[in-house]
């Protein structure tokens, strides 16, 4: 049961007593965003480099990057969609993100049996993807059956801040481990995968101990029962006329439209990195840098979400983003114009990753939430595939200015476009 400082008859807790942000939401949202947190740290330990390193010590062209970086993100659509309808159809979206965690995990350890290898380097990219293509869907449709609708924008922001916590925690932890081992070896990076490896599994864990899965908690029944009750209305069919709904439309292309307009974050450090003169030993920070403004500004703007309209600051944040590519465009240098860059694009981040998630669940039907939702996030990965590729591109074929120009151009067409798009809705209503 979670906490809130609505109470029953729906009015807001008095000034006097009213709890914090955090124990608002309640239980679940803290525990996943604890799991989060942790995998983030995994996670982050390993790819802060991983840019630098395809571009710079595997010589790939911008042209070259601007692909793997898609199908970094891109190439787990299909498995999203998976997980949000196994998700659904069974009722165990607390298991179906499980197995996405354990993957994910496990891929750490894959890491120092693939060695130098590039096939096994690959494969195992491929299955941490392909965990985080899983659970992505099922663990947001926990965050919004877990609080009231009201509070979702204030939920998801405070779940993205402990997610950006580890994020930012993850970069200098990382070059903290191989600060101490005293090298840059196979063996040094061993170390840093084994750690990795066991902070991943320390999330999987707070996974099955701590959080509830509403979906699957009703009272006992006859094991024919509950496989009806399970599988009943989670079907191809309902699913197909869910993606036949004129609003869940109007909702998967404007999560389209804004995909789009959004390139790897990688290219944004390594435009800095060339623009700004920075040592490649920089590099790992901008992350840092980021996330330290994400993980600031996600809660209190989710929070604002919720009372302004998640609409307008979904739009607001891809305001942000263009103020990004407008900065990366023209021919700044110094360390105020990176630290700029860095801000707006966590607070970017901040303003729009929970606010969607925030903004689809109460627009799509319970028993197919977790599908809908893998919907959004994998038309998301699909655009933002087909936007590295193409920015990519443009960078090698006509420079860096000339490709963030091109960016600011999309996402300034793309801001009032998905406001039209974008379905509407009776806040009243909703608030009900």
């Amino acid at each position: 049961m979670y906490l809130s400082t609505i109470d029953r008859k729906g009015r807001r807790g008095s000034r006097q007593g009213t709890r914090p942000a955090v124990t608002a939401v309640g239980g679940t949202v803290v525990a996943l965003g604890s799991v989060s947190l942790l995998t983030d740290i995994s996670a982050e330990m390993v790819t802060a480099v991983l840019p630098l390193y395809f571009v710079l010590t595997l010589h790939l062209s911008p042209a070259a990057y601007g692909v793997v970086d898609g199908l970094y993100t891109g190439a787990t659509a299909l498995l999203r969609l998976a997980g949000g309808y196994l998700a659904d159809r069974l009722h165990r979206r607390k298991a179906v993100a499980a197995a996405g965690y354990g993957m994910s995990a496990l891929a750490k350890l894959g890491l120092t049996a693939a060695g130098t290898s590039v096939t096994g380097l690959g494969a195992v990219i491929i299955v941490d993807r392909a965990g985080k293509g899983l659970r992505t869907a099922p663990r947001d449709a926990l965050i919004t059956e877990s609080v009231p609708e009201p509070v979702l924008g204030r939920a998801f922001g405070i779940h993205r801040a402990m997610d950006s916590a580890g994020a930012f925690a993850g970069p200098l932890i990382a070059l903290a481990i191989l600060a101490l081992v005293g090298s840059t070896s196979q063996a040094a990076f061993h170390s840093l995968f084994l750690t990795s490896f066991c902070i991943a599994a320390a999330g999987v864990l707070v996974l099955a101990i701590f959080v509830r899965d509403r979906s699957s908690a009703d009272p006992p029944q006859a094991p024919q029962a509950a496989t009806e009750r399970r599988t009943s209305g989670v079907t191809l069919g309902a699913i197909a006329g869910l993606l036949r709904d004129a609003s869940v439309l109007r909702l998967l292309c404007a999560a389209g439209l804004l995909g789009l307009t959004t390139v790897g974050d990688g290219f944004v450090y390594l435009i800095l990195m060339r623009r700004q003169h920075y040592a490649t030993g920089w590099f790992p920070l901008f992350a840092v840098g980021t996330n330290l403004t994400y993980l600031l500004l996600a809660g209190p703007l989710g929070a604002l979400a919720d009372r302004v309209g998640r609409k307008t600051m979904l739009l607001s944040g891809y305001g942000l983003l263009g103020t990004v590519y407008l900065l990366l465009s023209l021919p700044f240098t110094g360390l105020p114009t990176a630290c700029a860059v860095l801000g707006l694009y966590g607070a970017f981040y901040a303003a729009t990753d929970g606010v969607l998630m925030a903004l689809a669940g109460p627009a799509l039907p319970q028993h197919l939430r977790t599908t809908g939702l893998a919907c959004v996030q994998t038309v998301q990965a699909l655009a933002y595939l087909v936007s590295s590729v193409a920015f990519g591109a443009a960078w090698t074929r006509w420079g860096i200015g000339a490709a963030a120009g091109a960016s600011l151009v999309a996402v300034a067409a793309a801001i009032p476009v998905t406001a039209i798009v974008l379905p509407r809705r009776n806040r009243r209503k909703a608030a009900r």
